[in-house]
């Protein structure tokens, strides 16, 4: 615990439905004694020797001008997710993208919620959005055969999944997903997220290998979750549909992505292992953090199968309370989940910084669950 309180610009919070950055709600000078258990990430790749080869690149990069021609990094990237180049567009982070298929593809979008707000946002001003509530009682698994009828009732021709969920970490398998696109073939426009399914399994279970079955799928990545690398504003999306394609690219800039972006992607290949190796070690990460977490009272635990979990608060603060809380008097920063909407304002999220780090939250939520807040009016139901 820490003695002196760490002072917050609480105001942050307000002027954002993402988290605010930890250097600007706690200063630079202060980056040291916090752990941010809010961004999302793989803690062990790129590892040490690739960033070392990427600031000795540096100089020579930054004075470069990005390629013109799009398919080069396409190749690249191409050759780690087993797919086709043509079928790939890289974009400026998986935002651009989104945006992008939003506003050139989209009439009207079913959306599950809770769910990313990068989606919803843009489209609620547009007016063009459905949501489809998922249950708090099934703990906001998405079943796709009730979301299959419900498109259907609503007569809707575009639909979203995030998979894994987002902040929700619920998993459904490729099984599923690839009953749910067979049954939905008749829809203009299947959007799968699947910016977090490296975590899923020993097995990446991504329906990429399946796309050109499906010409109404589209599927985006953001690389800033699995590789590590937000930053470098780098995503994807991958589909068979040449309609899509050449919308998308029609409005995409010539120099969508940056020179430092990519030589990152031309370095994919030769740490393929590497990065492997590091997804599956936080997976194992991300099961003892999940083991752990379950044995702290006052506590509902959601199953996952990203590198992030999502906490019911059973005993009392609301999730901002607790938020301040633990970044105040532990250094620990965790997702305050209360502005998702279809959540109420008793979740938050943690990702897993490595064992050694996670082991700082752990202890943290099992102190003030156990004493502090044991003592405030237990939660309404």
């Amino acid at each position: 615990m820490i003695r002196n309180k760490i002072q917050i610009n609480q105001h942050l919070f307000y002027e954002t439905s993402h988290s605010p950055s930890l250097v600007d709600i706690v200063g630079e000078e202060m980056l040291d004694r916090v752990v941010d258990f809010c961004f999302i990430e793989n803690p062990y790749y790129p590892g040490k020797a690739l960033l070392r080869k990427i600031q000795r690149k540096l100089p020579v990069v930054i004075k470069s001008y990005p390629s013109s021609n799009p398919i080069l990094a396409q190749k690249d990237l191409a050759s780690v997710v087993h797919a086709r180049p043509e079928h790939l567009l890289i974009g400026n982070g998986a935002t651009e993208l989104i945006t992008i298929i939003q506003n050139q593809l989209v009439a009207e979008m079913g959306i599950p919620i809770p769910t990313f707000s990068e989606y919803i946002e843009k489209l609620q001003h547009s007016g063009k959005v459905k949501l489809f509530q998922l249950p708090a009682g099934n703990q906001y698994q998405l079943d796709l055969d009730d979301y299959a009828e419900w498109l259907e009732n609503e007569k809707l021709d575009t639909a979203l999944i995030i998979n894994p969920g987002n902040p929700t970490g619920q998993f459904i398998s490729l099984e599923k997903m690839l009953a749910f696109l067979e049954r939905m073939k008749h829809m203009n426009l299947i959007l799968v997220d699947e910016s977090f399914i490296d975590f899923s399994g020993d097995a990446v279970p991504s329906l990429i290998p399946h796309v050109a079955s499906f010409s109404n799928l589209i599927i985006v990545r953001s690389m800033s979750k699995h590789c590590g690398v937000p930053g470098l504003r780098l995503g994807y999306c991958c589909t068979s549909n040449e309609v899509f394609l050449k919308k998308i690219k029609n409005v995409l800039p010539i120099w969508n992505i940056n020179t430092l972006a990519e030589y990152f992607l031309t370095q994919l290949h030769d740490t393929d292992k590497e990065y492997h190796a590091a997804r599956k070690k936080v997976i194992a990460d991300v099961k003892l953090l999940y083991d752990q977490l379950c044995t702290i009272k006052g506590f509902e635990v959601y199953p996952t199968g990203s590198n992030f979990i999502l906490l019911k608060i059973k005993f009392g603060p609301t999730a901002y309370d607790l938020q301040m809380r633990l970044l105040q008097e532990f250094g620990v920063y965790v997702r305050d989940c209360s502005n998702k909407a279809g959540l109420d304002k008793f979740h938050i999220r943690v990702s897993s910084k490595g064992r050694k780090k996670d082991k700082l939250l752990v202890k943290a939520l099992r102190k003030l669950s156990t004493e502090d807040f044991l003592k405030l009016p237990r939660q309404r139901s």
